[in-house]
């Protein structure tokens, strides 16, 4: 099969199926604290916040989700619209199929034409990065789409279940490394849904990462996705549920901060204003989220992602209130308690 045809199935699979996971992100383990003297008037409370130096007007990634075949032109247009009109960080899908198929590159090269100020990343899987990734390939991921960051996506469950996936993870690091030595823009390393561990970040720091996206559990399950593709052989859905939640990976791997300067972004799962609000006290600097916006987006179009923004937003602000925060920066663990 190829790479544009597998990259229509997952899309249509996210929005089309349940694919989720049945363990929760971990939020749910928590509470706000109720604040009933706030001292806070409501129309000063700032809901931007920032991450790599650049100021948005909401802490909220819209993560990577398409590119490489057709129909996905249309598609990161109009979430590169969606970004450059609210000011929103927008990451594109895997650019591996542009890579292979010069002619796919539109698909991707699209983003610019709405959003020419928009923060937009470029998305490369960690396994492409072993060997020689070279400098050409570099400046071909960045230049298609004037990057202002390079993602990395880790998916080694994803590739398991994948029939045709790539199951040599030898050398993935190294290639991390040697991508931040090269690029000339930041290095975001993410999960795709099963998280990172506290030992996983701390070795992606080391190798001068400059943002961790934890992407645990509780979300999409693309072990799931990949098992409802259909496969030759029996689906392996003992793995459907394989993972670290979310809330986890964002408490441990706060504990680096210790020793590295680095930002986090919490996402895995992020589907309300309180999973958002939540993320951040637990420690993540930004959130991100990608199916219940591609979802929207096929349901409605813009309209609808517009509507779901504004809901989020409206909400935020009112839980940053009741917390007595006037801002996402003032929020931290001591504004939440464990559920009994």
């Amino acid at each position: 099969m190829t790479i544009q045809k597998r990259k229509k199935e997952h899309v249509d699979l996210t929005v089309q199926k349940d694919v989720f996971y049945r363990k929760s992100a971990g939020f749910n383990r928590f509470d706000f604290i109720h604040n009933a003297l706030p001292e806070i008037n409501i129309d000063e409370v700032e809901l931007g916040k920032s991450l790599l130096g650049r100021s948005f007007s909401f802490p909220l990634f819209i993560s990577s989700m398409t590119g490489g075949y057709s129909d996905a032109g249309p598609v990161n247009a109009q979430l590169a619209a969606f970004c450059e009109k609210h000011n929103l960080p927008l990451g594109v899908g895997s650019q591996r199929a542009m890579l292979e198929d010069p002619l796919q590159t539109k698909s991707f090269s699209v983003v610019r034409e709405p959003a020419p100020n928009a923060f937009i990343a470029a998305n490369i899987g960690g396994a492409q990065l072993i060997g020689d990734f070279n400098q050409s390939k570099i400046r071909a991921l960045i230049d298609s789409i004037r990057a202002d960051a390079i993602i990395v996506h880790l998916n080694p469950l994803q590739e398991l279940m994948q029939p045709e996936g790539d199951t040599n993870f030898e050398g993935i690091l190294k290639g991390i490394t040697g991508l931040v030595e090269k690029a000339d823009v930041p290095v975001i390393v993410k999960e795709t849904g099963a998280g990172i561990s506290k030992q996983a970040a701390e070795k992606l720091l080391q190798a001068g990462v400059n943002v961790i996206d934890v992407s645990g559990a509780g979300g999409t399950s693309w072990a799931k996705v990949e098992n409802l593709r259909g496969r030759d052989d029996k689906p392996l859905n003992i793995f459907n549920d394989w993972g670290l939640p979310t809330a986890d990976c964002i408490i441990e791997i706060n504990d680096l901060r210790k020793n590295y300067e680095f930002e986090m972004i919490g996402s895995g799962g992020i589907r309300t204003s309180f999973d958002i609000a939540k993320a951040i006290a637990l420690g993540a600097d930004f959130t991100a989220t990608a199916q219940p916006i591609l979802k929207a987006l096929f349901n409605g179009g813009l309209n609808e992602i517009e509507q779901l923004l504004e809901q989020w937003m409206k909400e935020a602000r009112i839980i940053l209130t009741l917390l007595g925060c006037r801002s996402f920066s003032e929020l931290n663990q001591t504004h939440l308690k464990k559920v009994e």
